[in-house]
């Protein structure tokens, strides 16, 4: 009995590539260091704000599958109530680098910050600022976009040492390590841009209320969570 022979030589069939994936194979690493580099000479580490700070951001990313949500949550500087948010929806272009999430996350940032009808004063970043290892951030890359005072506020460390409540890198002071509540882990505070380390350290500090995050910072996770489950209901909604 003749048995047919499975082809083995068959091509399998392809899987589809992500827009993120095909954007990678056309992606220098090497590049985007270098543009940060070059970016990181253009941050500004001193104080660019108003004598008196009416308003203050926070701005978060959060991802559904091929799909980057952008979050702003801008609060009163005093009383710290939600006055105004905003999201957007950017398709995400870029695949997860670390040391280059600016990339990654800044088109969903800069949407949603566009979106706002009152201007805030300063911006909080769910991120690094120039505590980085090119000393550019996802904080210092959108605060060089937008043109506006910006504040890295990051969970983790990714470069420098710990010295007496600051971090320390080759002998240069890139960040803060501040602890926000009693019995957590501290945030590293870092200068964005348009701010000083100590105002901007200052700005977190007053900010916090009860959490280990600061508010506006709060705010624009629940908000940007929110948007995230919402988008993933519609997207069943429409499979069905």
């Amino acid at each position: 009995m003749n048995r047919r022979k499975r082809r083995s030589d068959s091509p399998a069939k392809a899987k589809p590539m992500t827009t993120a994936s095909a954007t990678l194979r056309k992606f220098s690493t090497p590049k985007a260091h270098k543009a940060q580099a070059y970016l990181s000479k253009k941050i500004i580490p001193e104080d660019r704000l108003p004598e008196k700070i009416r308003l203050i951001a926070g701005v978060d990313v959060a991802y559904a599958g091929e799909t980057a949500i952008g979050a702003v949550a801008v609060l009163d500087y005093e009383s710290l109530e939600l006055l105004e948010q905003q999201t957007a929806t950017c398709t995400v272009r870029f695949p997860y680098i670390p040391t280059l999430l600016s990339f990654r996350e800044i088109p969903a940032a800069i949407a949603c910050t566009k979106k706002l009808k009152q201007q805030p004063d300063v911006f909080l970043v769910d991120g690094q600022g120039i505590a980085h290892p090119y000393r550019c951030g996802f904080a210092s890359h959108l605060g060089l976009a937008i043109g506006k005072p910006m504040v890295g506020v990051a969970k983790s460390r990714l470069v420098g040492e710990p010295v007496n409540a600051y971090l320390v890198e080759n002998g240069q002071t890139i960040g803060a390590v501040v602890t926000t509540k009693e019995g957590s882990k501290p945030v590293y505070v870092s200068v964005g841009h348009r701010i000083s380390l100590e105002t901007a350290v200052k700005i977190v500090k007053h900010c916090v209320r009860g959490s280990r995050i600061p508010e506006p910072l709060l705010q624009a996770h629940r908000i940007a969570t929110a948007e995230r489950q919402l988008f993933l209901q519609q997207a069943k909604l429409q499979k069905i």
